[in-house]
């Protein structure tokens, strides 16, 4: 069974930058998809950006695209979100997760992801 460990997050000032990490554990690391997602304060939880097993492959949500950019070291296990020129409405609960089936292409669909990591707090001042 996957298990994910996030680390990372806190809080930047606005045009700051953090990095977020996600550690899997469980199974086969590189023959999965990868996604981090986020959840607002009163928001549903939204797309940010996804990966393909390899790491050629990646899609982003129009706000974030030129400032975040998502990452992998299959090597570690590892799935990263780098972000850069944050501004305050990037303030939410980060998630990383798994995708439930092997070899597929990076999707924004949450349903096709099937173990999530704990999630983490993003907080941009102003």
């Amino acid at each position: 069974q996957v298990q994910l460990v996030q680390s990372g997050g806190g809080l930047v000032q606005a045009g700051g930058s953090l990095r977020l990490s996600c550690a899997a554990s469980g199974r086969s690391f590189g023959a999965y998809g990868m996604g981090w997602f986020r959840e607002a304060p009163g928001k549903e939880r939204e797309f940010v950006a996804a990966i393909s097993d390899s790491g050629a492959s990646t899609i982003y949500e129009d706000s974030v695209k030129g400032r975040f950019t998502i990452s992998r070291e299959n090597a570690k296990n590892t799935v990263y979100l780098q972000m850069n020129s944050l501004k305050p409405e990037d303030t939410a609960v980060y998630y990383c997760a798994t995708s439930r089936r092997l070899n597929r292409p990076p999707t924004r669909d949450s349903d096709e992801y099937g173990a999530w990591g704990q999630g983490t707090q993003v907080t941009v001042s102003s």
